[in-house]
């Protein structure tokens, strides 16, 4: 078995999650997916809006909505800590509140000429595809 990382996931409502894992992957901005394991050198990087996942000790997986915020890991045992804006269980997303956000931010991007509107709607719509993905809904992009 892998040696075990220490998670947190924070909003400024809650730990959603804490506890031991054996790798977490997240997205970070302009780096793409990045797994964290133990021994990963230390770290801080922003994140997007993503499908976050934490392969639990048990072989179970936590499916995490990240919506922006930062990741850290530092320490020896490693210790992997995402402060979030806003995140959400798999378990607590309303998919169908999530289709319906999809729908309204996709017709807003193709009817829309303001660049605020728009910079809303494309926010929206990221938001609406994490939930989406991390609650295992097939969407059309």
């Amino acid at each position: 078995m892998a040696e075990p990382i220490t998670v947190e996931v924070v909003s400024p409502e809650a730990v959603l999650y804490s506890g031991e894992a054996t790798m977490l992957i997240t997205r970070t901005l302009e780096g793409g997916e990045v797994a964290f394991q133990a021994g990963h050198q230390a770290f801080l990087g922003a994140l997007v809006e993503n499908h976050t996942r934490v392969f639990q000790t048990d072989g179970t997986v936590q499916d995490i909505a990240v919506h922006r915020g930062f990741v850290e890991v530092h320490g020896n045992p490693t210790k992997v800590s995402i402060l979030s804006d806003t995140a959400e269980l798999s378990s607590d997303i309303d998919v169908e509140r999530a289709k319906e956000a999809l729908e309204r931010h996709r017709l807003i991007l193709k009817q829309e000429a303001d660049e605020e509107a728009l910079t809303h709607a494309l926010a929206g719509k990221a938001r609406a595809e994490a939930r989406l993905t991390t609650a295992g809904v097939s969407f059309t992009a």
